[in-house]
């Protein structure tokens, strides 16, 4: 059994067990989080697509950490104009675990 949720503005294939790394939500490790925009589920044999969601579904989680990436290096570098500018940056995100899929 799978699903596909939406959170942060991305899409996800999700199965029960899976560990994601999403865009950072508001919540503690070791809370539950659920996903209510569920956009597909499918059982193995049959597909529910929603219209834009599945109506009554829902995707349980728990979340194990908040934390950073790795830094990515921004560097702007104009040329014979003694212009160059540094700056690093470290995309914030949450660590969750999907538990159950409600369908």
């Amino acid at each position: 059994m799978y699903a596909i949720i939406e959170t942060g503005g991305k899409q996800y294939r999700v199965q029960e067990g899976d560990v994601l790394f999403i865009e950072k939500l508001n919540v503690e490790a070791g809370e539950a989080v659920a996903f209510d925009k569920v956009l597909a589920v499918s059982n193995g044999e049959e597909l529910t697509v929603g219209a834009p969601v599945v109506e009554g579904a829902k995707v349980e989680a728990t979340v194990e950490k908040n934390g950073k990436g790795k830094k990515v290096i921004v560097y702007k570098y104009k040329a014979k104009k003694d212009y160059r500018k540094k700056q690093g940056h470290r995309q914030p995100y949450t660590k969750v675990v999907i538990n159950k899929i409600n369908a």
